[in-house]
C-alpha cells in the first residue's frame, strides 16, 4: 500500500505540471500576449498589405521587437493596470509613427487601412494612426 501512495503521488505530481505547462500558452493569449507564431502570421499579413520591401521587412520587425522589449519591461513593472494602459498606448503611437516614416506615400494609406482592419483590443482598442 505504501508503495502505491508514493507512485500515486509522483504521478499526481507529474499530472499538475503538465497541466500548468499547457495552460501557460492560453493564460499568455489571455494577457493580450501571441505566440512566436501568431506574430509571425500578423507581421506576413501586415507586410503583403502595405507591400514592404525587404529593407522596410527588417527595419519594422527591428521596431516591432523595440516595442514589445518596451511593453514587456512595463507589465513587468507591476504598475497599476489603468495607469499603464496610456503608457502602453503611446509605445503603439510611437511605434505607428515610425513605421509610417519608413513607408512611401503610396504604402502610408494602404498602412491606415490595414490598422483599420485590424480587431479593436480593450475598451478604446489601439491609439489611431497618427496623421
Amino acid at each position: 500500500m505504501n508503495k502505491f501512495l508514493r507512485h500515486a503521488t509522483r504521478l499526481s505530481a507529474v499530472a499538475l505540471c503538465s497541466a500548468a505547462l499547457c495552460t501557460l500558452p492560453a493564460m499568455a493569449q489571455g494577457r493580450g500576449m501571441m505566440t512566436p507564431e501568431q506574430r509571425q502570421a500578423q507581421f506576413d499579413e501586415m507586410a503583403k498589405a502595405i507591400d514592404l520591401t525587404p529593407d522596410q521587412i527588417a527595419k519594422v520587425k527591428a521596431i516591432q521587437e523595440e516595442t514589445m522589449k518596451k511593453m514587456m519591461e512595463l507589465r513587468e513593472s507591476g504598475g497599476d493596470p489603468s495607469e499603464m494602459r496610456p503608457k502602453m498606448m503611446a509605445i503603439n503611437g510611437d511605434q505607428t509613427t515610425k513605421i509610417k516614416a519608413l513607408l512611401t506615400d503610396a504604402q502610408k494609406p494602404k498602412y491606415d487601412a490595414y490598422l483599420a482592419s485590424r480587431p479593436q483590443r480593450g475598451p478604446g482598442g489601439p491609439p489611431p494612426p497618427p496623421q
